[in-house]
């Protein structure tokens, strides 16, 4: 596994555990979060945690699944089938990360109902 793929996978790992501190160690002070073909929705590691913190506490079981990896160096894509909760929602994203110096510096999220 390449320090890419490496790297995202602790972010899906940490997002899965709701470990905080550990999914932010994944990201670059700066990173951002987007909508593909749209606007950043988060800057900075603080909007970041301001957001995951209010996902968690809604969304205590909320899973993300890897359907499929692309590692292609500094980009890293993933197909991810996302649960809310066990039964509850269910929806499939693409997630196109962007590293820059061994962390995530943008991710742009592509959502399907």
């Amino acid at each position: 596994m390449s320090a890419s793929s490496e790297l995202i996978q602790r972010q899906l790992d940490a997002y899965n555990s709701q470990n905080m501190e550990a999914f932010l160690a994944c990201y670059a002070e700066d990173a951002e979060l987007a909508s593909l073909n749209g606007g950043v929705n988060q800057k900075g590691l603080d909007a970041i945690r301001k957001r995951h913190e209010e996902l968690f506490f809604q969304f205590p079981k909320n899973r993300a699944k890897l359907v499929n990896r692309i590692d292609l160096g500094a980009t890293v894509i993933d197909h991810e089938a996302v649960e809310r909760s066990p039964g509850g929602e269910q929806f499939q994203v693409a997630a196109i990360y962007t590293i820059r110096d061994g962390k995530i510096a943008r991710v742009d999220f592509a959502r399907a109902g």
